[in-house]
């Protein structure tokens, strides 16, 4: 592409949009990625009026035509993303394919003049955030993250009583993530790659590896090259929305441990995780288990602790549970047969501080929502509600976590300057080299 064609393009406002194509024209889509989340994106986009499915690419030949196949054979097929990103007609992308492609096919989209609808976990490493977010303002480019709970209707019901003080003034937040999947997934040999897979394709930026069944398409998500296991995959989805709804860009401390400890395969990230963050005022602990699924069963959770009283949320809705209005004497312990030695007890009886509440879930119209804000501001050209900024310091937030449990000790985070705070090693984790040539591409954008 032309450099003063990406400098029109990057330079498009509203007024410019409508000119060129009409306020109500079609926005002309191209999904890169056609996995788990792909197809569930190329379900929630065919659900709007006003989309073309234009585009499709993948390195796996039978998720390419499955993909086109999804987008009513109408989409022209790519089994090499650039080429999509070269076609003029394309407006924006979907980047739906593992967590190591997110940030440079971003910014590779942003260059060539789209907009970007792209999945979460933002980045595999923290530098890939701030590379993201620079990009997407050089190139006045939407940049939508894909933690849809923002757009569910429940979710902003929640967020607003929780700031206006339902629950009253809230210090810690608990997050978990919980199920029992052992023994794992097993431990395959390496193996000569399928023919109808682009392996080198599929590993871009990532180290060159021996191909291994578990080293692709959906169990790339327990290595380090790919990905920061369930801590950047679930635990993104909790930490956007305790962050969202404090107005916080990031924590000032966070510890965590753990390790691979009961999973019998060849997986390399935490199936056993807890991740305690400091931030001005409150604390948050995130918990992940793969290999037991607690009283609760198969569950992710999150509950906002206020000294009101509770709020529970997932998809599923919210529920607010009022603590009680006490004597704070009363609650001192009294032992049978034991003569009264501490505070004085009253009569007074206890009341409810507040009015337990409870809201259903909007389900699955999140998703819908969600590429509705997208498209509505690849209009408007203003930023989305899960904007790349936000998106970088959520997942800034799960990096830090993974680099503690890695490191083995406490880190300091600096927010507004990025930075880890006096531990060197620590550090060096917060960027990774990009295997060639995508190093060369990467340093041409941004």
């Amino acid at each position: 592409m032309s450099s003063t064609r990406r400098a029109l393009l990057g330079g498009l406002t509203a007024a410019g949009y409508s000119r060129i194509r009409g306020a109500n024209d079609r926005v002309q889509v191209g999904f890169i990625g056609f996995g788990l989340i792909g197809a569930r994106h190329v379900h929630d986009f065919k659900n709007q009026k006003d989309v073309d499915l234009a585009a499709m690419s993948d390195v796996y030949q039978p998720r390419l035509e499955q993909g086109v196949a999804a987008c009513g054979q109408r989409a022209k097929p790519y089994k090499d993303f650039r080429k999509l990103l070269d076609d003029k007609d394309l407006q924006a992308v979907v980047v739906s394919t593992p967590d190591h492609w997110h940030a440079l096919m971003t910014i590779m989209a942003c260059g060539a003049g789209k907009d970007v609808y792209v999945e979460k976990p933002l980045t595999l490493f923290v530098k890939e955030g701030r590379w993201m977010v620079t990009a997407a303002r050089k190139y006045d480019r939407v940049v939508q993250v894909g933690t849809q709970q923002r757009s569910g209707r429940h979710y902003q019901k929640a967020r607003d009583l929780l700031r206006n003080g339902y629950i009253g003034r809230i210090h810690a937040v608990r997050m978990a993530s919980f199920r029992n999947i052992m023994p794992g997934f097993g431990e395959p040999p390496d193996a000569e790659r399928p023919s109808d897979l682009d392996y080198d394709m599929w590993l871009g930026p990532a180290p060159m590896r021996p191909y291994n069944p578990h080293r692709s398409l959906y169990h790339f998500r327990w290595f380090w090259d790919y990905s920061g296991g369930q801590m950047t995959n679930l635990g993104a989805h909790s930490i956007d929305i305790v962050q969202w709804v404090m107005r916080v860009k990031g924590p000032a401390a966070v510890s965590s441990s753990g390790g691979r400890l009961a999973l019998q395969d060849n997986g390399e990230t935490p199936d056993t995780q807890d991740a305690l963050y400091e931030y001005p005022g409150f604390t948050s602990i995130y918990s992940c288990r793969e290999a037991s699924a607690g009283r609760r069963g198969t569950a992710a959770s999150l509950e906002f602790l206020g000294d009101k009283g509770c709020m529970v949320i997932d998809r599923g809705g919210f529920e607010v549970f009022a603590d009680m209005k006490i004597d704070p004497n009363n609650a001192v312990p009294v032992f049978t047969g034991h003569p009264a030695g501490g505070p004085q007890r009253s009569a007074a009886k206890p009341s409810p501080w507040i009015e337990p509440l409870k809201e259903p879930g909007s389900g699955d119209e999140q998703f819908d929502l969600h590429v509705r804000n997208f498209l509505d501001c690849v209009k408007s050209r203003q930023r989305p509600i899960a904007d790349v900024e936000e998106g970088h310091q959520v997942t800034t937030a799960c990096h830090l976590a993974n680099i503690s449990l890695r490191t083995g000790r406490k880190l300091r985070w600096d927010p507004a300057k990025e930075e880890i705070i006096g531990d060197r090693d620590a550090s060096a984790y917060l960027v990774r080299p990009y295997r060639k040539p995508w190093d060369e591409v990467l340093r041409k954008l941004v």
